[in-house]
């Protein structure tokens, strides 16, 4: 084994990760103070995840990494988008002083910076680019999802490689371990064996070992920056600081008296899915009824969230000149439909979080309704923060509507909510320390040079 490959083995056994890029010499002065550490630093790694919560500017990033990266390797560089966000991020390019081109096909693909939906992915010559940007890179943690596979294999040789996306939830180690694996630090497994244990609480999920806290967050700051605010990136937060959110919940009643079990007077669903979905159906004349009559009665641009068909086309019918986004869609009529509300066509749109739940930009919209909840916070949190975002100059209103029913529902997201907040401060917390201390161990490296003793030396004369 030859030095270098030697100290490449070294290096690897290194808890931080090692760094694949270079120093940019200049980066453009659009640049927020908060943007430029975090474009400097995932140059320098060349392979980083940047964590920042929603309107910090992660499309900026993306787009001067990618310019950046382009130069360095003298190859194409792609980010992916969901779907709709393309235009919107060509857009950001563009503020930023950097030509991006959006793409469909191989054909498209120039020497620049290219940007595609994920769903093309399978159309592209992937080893053609020298650099990838996975935007809302939350795809990720899609465990044994065929996306997560093909994006990790795709992309494993990639010299260059950025994952952003809103800041993880700081208990959903999954979705840390999955960036890490995408970008060559660490297999998933392997992060859980050293830093985690089985939480026996509940099944499938891991708990933080509390002797391997500071050594976690070291390692996750080697390779990723994470931020709520500015200033936990050094950062000034003014202009960052939201306007208030009123969020309001709406509860109404329903024939209890139905569908009730033999020998009980009223209905009582309990927790399991297949009981909210027949709920859901139980429910939705009376909550489509209210989350209308709000959507009707509120002033300028409205998002309406659900989460079924049936509930997508009740609201659609009852909310006059609204535009509706559904699974079924093909992807070019979701995209002009979703357009269509982005620049003001359509007054109202009718959608699910999953589909334009993420990446979007609605600022324009300072009033939604919530015409059915789920129990997952992740997604009733990035519906929030469509319109709740930095550029949002009014306060906001958000009002969910429940059935009587389904209180459990709104007090699990609650309870989310709460612990999501309190782990966020505390990565936050614990990231900024690990982000301003040289707490790693940094791989030992033998000079190249080797000066032999004076004996050897006469030894070898002698040969």
């Amino acid at each position: 084994m030859d030095l270098s490959r030697y100290q490449d083995f070294i290096a690897s056994k290194a808890l931080g990760s090692v760094n694949h890029g270079f120093r940019p010499e200049a980066l453009p002065g659009r640049l927020f103070a908060h943007q430029k550490t975090a474009v400097e630093f995932a140059l320098e790694k060349g392979r980083a995840g940047l964590f920042l919560d929603t309107g910090l500017g992660k499309s900026g990033c993306e787009a001067v990494f990618a310019d950046e990266a382009r130069r360095a390797t003298n190859k194409p560089a792609l980010i992916l988008t969901p779907l709709a966000v393309a235009r919107q991020l060509q857009r950001e390019c563009e503020a930023f002083g950097v030509e991006a081109r959006v793409i469909r096909e191989a054909e498209e693909v120039w020497a620049g910076v290219n940007i595609a939906n994920y769903e093309r992915l399978p159309r592209l010559d992937l080893s053609r680019f020298g650099s990838i940007t996975l935007d809302e890179s939350s795809i990720l943690k899609n465990y044994t999802g065929t996306t997560k596979r093909a994006l990790v294999e795709a992309f494993k040789d990639t010299p260059f490689r950025l994952a952003a996306t809103a800041t993880p939830a700081p208990n959903d180690h999954m979705e840390i371990g999955q960036h890490s694996e995408f970008l060559g630090v660490m297999p998933g497994s392997e992060m859980l064996t050293r830093w985690f244990i089985n939480d026996q609480t509940e099944m499938g999920t891991y708990r933080l070992k509390g002797h391997a806290a500071k050594s976690f967050w070291a390692w996750m700051a080697s390779w990723s920056r994470a931020a709520s605010l500015p200033s936990d990136l050094g950062g000034d937060d003014a202009g960052f600081v939201l306007p208030p959110l009123t969020v309001k919940k709406h509860v109404v009643g329903v024939d209890l008296s139905q569908g009730r079990e033999e020998g009980m007077l009223f209905r009582i669903p309990d927790a399991s899915a297949t009981s909210i979905h027949r709920e859901k159906a139980a429910t939705l004349a009376e909550r489509v009824a209210r989350a209308s009559e709000l959507a009707n009665a509120a002033t300028g641009a409205v998002i309406v969230w659900c989460e079924r068909d049936d509930e997508s086309a009740a609201l659609t019918a009852a909310i006059p000149g609204a535009i509706e986004v559904k699974g079924s869609m093909a992807p070019d009529a979701k995209e002009a439909a979703l357009d269509a509300f982005t620049f003001g066509h359509s007054r109202v749109i009718v959608t699910k979080p999953r589909l334009a739940g993420f990446g979007l930009n609605w600022q324009h919209a300072d009033t939604m309704v919530f015409a059915s909840l789920s129990h997952s916070y992740e997604q009733y949190y990035q519906a929030i923060r469509r319109s709740w975002r930095f550029g949002q100059t009014r306060p906001v209103n958000a009002h969910v509507v429940i059935a009587e029913t389904e209180h459990a529902i709104w007090r699990n997201v609650q309870r989310k909510a709460t612990d999501h907040d309190r782990l966020k401060r505390a990565m936050a917390e614990a990231m900024r320390g690990a982000q301003n201390e040289a707490t790693l161990r940094v791989a030992y490296a033998r000079a190249s040079v080797v000066t032999l003793p004076d004996f050897m030396k006469g030894a070898s004369h002698g040969a």
